[in-house]
């Protein structure tokens, strides 16, 4: 990956600021900047980021556990989005 290491240096610096478990970020970070790369090429470029937002927000308002459950939280919401993705593409193609 193209400038990992500001982009992690960055990540663990706001986590750090926001109160976030590193551990959460380095495990949950590939698997949503490939869902945001996804959601941006298959619907329109907004979307990406966007739907990170709302994957972090399900992922958050579900609540309790330590980094290891919300992470599980994340890939969880992330399968969503990919069924949503397979669904859109199958009906647009």
């Amino acid at each position: 990956m193209p400038d990992a290491e500001p982009l992690y240096d960055w990540l663990a610096h706001v986590a750090d600021v926001l109160g976030v478990d590193r551990a959460l970020v380095e495990e949950t970070t590939p698997p949503v900047l490939g869902m945001v790369r996804d959601v941006a090429h298959g619907v329109v470029r907004p979307a990406g980021p966007m739907t990170a937002f709302l994957v972090g927000v399900a992922a958050g308002s579900a609540g309790g556990g330590g980094a290891e459950e919300t992470a599980a939280r994340v890939r969880a919401a992330l399968a969503e989005v990919e069924r949503e993705l397979r669904a859109r593409e199958a009906t647009q193609g």
